[in-house]
């Protein structure tokens, strides 16, 4: 079995009957939607025209939301049903950003990641899911895409169809018939402050495409306002530069150590460890179930970048206290455990980019820059507190990869307007550019002030890392 939903957009009238549906049978709180309907107008009075979405997750055969779950809470069943277990979940609110359709939320009484999952206790039973059965119009068909004499079968095989995001290789497996681009591509007709009966409290300006400034471009009317976004805040933010500091004061000085064939001192030791932890703390107090961070080392899903991650933060943490547990009591560290140490302060530092590569719903996080950038950002960091000469050259390449991030090539409309976004903000200019480049450099080129000019510098990548994971995030995914 393979089991999918075909919209008929010729037959929806919009009347929400399979959200309320949906909402009846699951209990879904207030605020959050597994199924929800987009209204999007096009035209010019006389000659406009209201078109329907019926948006849901696509449980798509290549699942992103599946793979970054460190904890399997989400998976795909041999029915080709994506389901999920909120026993499991720990509330990373990874799959949120792996899944490029907006279909996964925050269950605000479970606090757990929550979705539509096929009513899949209905069809083990022989039973459609509510969705369908309640839509007064047939628009809504649900079956097994495997089975030639089913509905849906017979419909995908014999009318045009379009499915949402084919770019992404995900593999949807719910389609459209006659869906268009307006309600199909978020960004086609982004989020309005007002709509037919709501308003948003803070409406967020983005960056327009050339097609919705002309007159009679498509306009979104109606739908669920932006309830999934900045799923990752603030704590997600301040993690990647205190993991840029964890890796950096090691880094630094053991490259200067381990070229005299000696290793850093317990100061650098100890302070890797503190910002570890620091590290840590940030991402153990951003989950919306701290109680089971353990799990995703305990019940790992191997695919996860935030499993492997978890590991690598566990094993660089073992080793750095191996070390200063050795230079506390004198004894010597060998070259091959300070190698791996190395080693491992590389991962911590470059992890991330693999995880943000898993999150498919952030264009702008696809960067093949990402990873080097990680690297050099660890040992801008480590140089701000213990080499700040280091920083007359390591500014310039950071301040390279932070122009190719934000001006250079962007391989879809989601990534450029994203790049535009922090490109607009203030603090962009003020705080990345010229506070934590231009002024370190003015001042270590000055030949005075390096300690003022290691202070700049990590505030301006803390600013960085803020903007980086936060706007990419006000992207309309649905």
């Amino acid at each position: 079995m393979n089991y999918g939903f075909l919209i008929d957009n010729r037959r929806c009238i919009g009347c929400h009957a399979c959200s309320v549906a949906c909402k009846a049978e699951h209990e879904v709180p207030l605020g959050v939607a597994r199924t929800w309907v987009k209204y999007v107008e096009k035209g010019v009075f006389p000659e406009t025209r209201r078109t329907f979405q019926v948006t849901r997750c696509n449980h798509c055969e290549d699942a992103p939301c599946v793979e970054i779950c460190p904890t399997t809470a989400l998976f795909r069943r041999r029915d080709g049903i994506v389901d999920f277990d909120p026993r499991r979940c720990i509330g990373c609110k990874a799959c949120m950003q792996g899944c490029p359709y907006d279909a996964i939320y925050i269950d605000p009484q479970t606090e757990t990641a929550a979705k539509c999952n096929f009513c899949a206790h209905k069809v083990e039973v022989g039973l459609e899911p509510p969705c369908v059965t309640v839509c007064p119009t047939q628009a809504i068909v649900a079956g097994d895409l495997e089975n030639p004499e089913s509905r849906i079968a017979s419909l995908v095989g014999r009318m045009p169809i379009q499915v949402r995001k084919p770019e992404k290789g995900t593999r949807p497996k719910v389609f459209y018939i006659e869906g268009e681009a307006g309600s199909l591509v978020p960004s086609a007709a982004p989020p309005a402050s007002d709509y037919m009966w709501a308003s948003a409290p803070q409406p967020i300006a983005l960056p327009a495409m050339p097609l919705t400034e002309e007159a009679g471009a498509p306009r979104r009317t109606y739908g669920v306002k932006e309830q999934h976004r900045n799923s990752w805040g603030w704590r997600v933010s301040a993690y990647l530069w205190t993991k840029s500091l964890a890796a950096g004061c090691l880094l630094v000085p053991g490259l200067v150590a381990f070229a005299d064939g000696t290793w850093p001192a317990t100061t650098s030791l100890v302070m890797a460890l503190v910002f570890l932890a620091l590290t840590g703390v940030l991402l153990i107090w951003d989950l919306r179930q701290p109680r089971r961070f353990l799990w995703t080392i305990t019940k790992p899903q191997w695919r996860s970048w935030l499993t492997r991650g978890s590991y690598v933060i566990a094993a660089y943490g073992l080793v750095l206290g191996i070390e200063l547990l050795a230079s506390l009591t004198g004894r010597p560290v060998s070259r091959v455990l300070a190698g791996l140490t190395m080693l491992l302060a590389a991962a911590t530092a470059l992890y991330t980019a693999f995880l943000f590569g898993q999150s498919k719903g952030r264009d702008l996080w696809q960067s093949a820059l990402l990873g080097p950038h990680l690297i050099v950002q660890a040992l801008t960091a480590g140089a701000a507190l213990f080499e700040p000469w280091w920083l007359l050259w390591l500014l310039p390449v950071n301040g390279l990869l932070v122009a190719g991030e934000v001006w250079g090539h962007h391989a879809t409309e989601d990534a450029r307007r994203a790049a535009r976004l922090i490109q607009q903000d203030v603090r962009f200019s003020t705080g990345v550019l010229a506070v934590g480049h231009l002024a370190p450099l003015a001042l270590l080129w000055s030949g005075m002030g390096p300690l003022l000019a290691g202070a700049l510098t990590l505030a301006g990548l803390l600013l960085w890392e803020h903007l980086y994971v936060q706007k990419p995030q006000l992207i309309p995914l649905a």
